[in-house]
């Protein structure tokens, strides 16, 4: 069998293991590495939670890896054609069984879920992919090349420039140089590849490129799906204990906790059972909270994102995208004393 189909059989094969993979992480990395901690996590932690919040936080690696070895095998296809064998190439086996409409999606998908900073990327992965399309199957019709391969990465360039202008002044001005060469740089870079490289070069670029593309997303996936809460954060109200003690006389004296304060315990919360509201603590530790001793509960939001840029475009913040813009705000509440640890007024 050919070193592509064995490839791809064992791609097939092992890639359903890496979401499972990365929630086990995620568990054990909660549990703070006790084992008893993770396998009661595993036990009443819902699976279809884990994969919403999977799916939600990783959703942008999807276009991502889709349009980048798009690019690099159509490159590969156009500039090399003698080595492209689908049969001995797994970018090229990718590259030849990918349809178009999968492309389409990743860029539709890809405009509503990165922030607006990244957008610019993914203008510049489209062009190139619609340039080398155009190049490979109308070879013979330079009037179509030189519209969508030249004057339609130019116009395009253009017309971000003319939209990104003031924020890429701006970034630069505040010292936030990331953020100025993600606005300013893949204007440009769409109007170089739009053709073929030399031939001899292609081969080792492309697949160079792919090969660093496939080892590095997963690590970055991981690193962003670890820092994902999976469990709802929830203070509980306690009540005092109602432990009684015996006097010296033989009398019932109420014990020292009976006159103590109620607590609010701030966690994660795992689940409640018949006789216990079960809680990781910030300190990674599980606490059964008796319920007959729970008060009152409630959900505390998840912090907002301290924003790390300061930039805008016409008043659209970069780390924003587009979904972000088009649902609606939750309404601004005062936060509930008891998700800072403090007890609510005396009812």
């Amino acid at each position: 069998m050919a070193g592509a189909r064995q490839a791809q059989q064992w791609l097939l094969t092992l890639l359903p293991a890496f979401p499972v993979l990365l929630l086990v992480l995620r568990l054990w990395q909660l549990s703070r590495q006790d084992m008893s901690t993770m396998l009661l996590l595993v036990q009443y932690v819902s699976p279809l939670g884990l994969l919403s919040a999977l799916l939600i936080a990783l959703v942008w690696a999807f276009p991502l890896g889709v349009l980048t070895f798009g690019v690099l095998g159509r490159l590969l296809r156009l500039s090399a054609p003698e080595r492209f064998d689908p049969e001995r190439s797994l970018l090229a086996s990718w590259t030849a069984r990918t349809p178009g409409w999968v492309l389409s999606a990743a860029v539709a998908l890809g405009a509503l879920t990165w922030q607006l900073r990244f957008l610019p990327t993914l203008l510049m992965l489209g062009l190139w992919l619609l340039a080398l399309r155009t190049r490979y199957l109308h070879p013979d019709q330079p009037t179509r090349i030189l519209v969508f391969a030249v004057a339609l990465p130019l116009a395009a360039a253009v017309l971000a420039y003319s939209v990104l202008f003031a924020a890429i002044v701006a970034a630069v001005w505040e010292g936030e140089l990331t953020t100025a060469a993600l606005l300013a740089v893949p204007p440009a870079a769409a109007v170089l590849l739009t053709g073929p490289i030399p031939g001899w070069s292609a081969p080792v670029l492309t697949h160079g490129l792919a090969y660093t593309v496939a080892a590095v997303l997963p690590l970055v996936m991981g690193a962003v799906f670890l820092r994902v809460p999976v469990l709802p954060t929830a203070a509980v109200e306690l009540a005092p204990q109602g432990a009684v003690a015996a006097s010296p006389g033989g009398g019932a004296v109420p014990a020292p906790a009976d006159r103590a304060e109620p607590v609010v315990v701030l966690g994660a919360l795992i689940t409640v059972t018949d006789t216990s509201t079960i809680v990781l603590d910030r300190a990674a530790g599980v606490r059964f909270l008796p319920n007959g001793r729970v008060r009152s509960q409630v959900l505390c939001p998840e912090a907002a994102r301290v924003p790390y840029s300061v930039v805008t475009v016409h008043g659209w913040p970069v780390e924003e995208t587009v979904l972000d813009w088009m649902m609606p705000r939750r309404p601004v509440a005062d936060p509930d004393v008891r998700c800072d640890g403090r007890l609510p007024a005396a009812r």
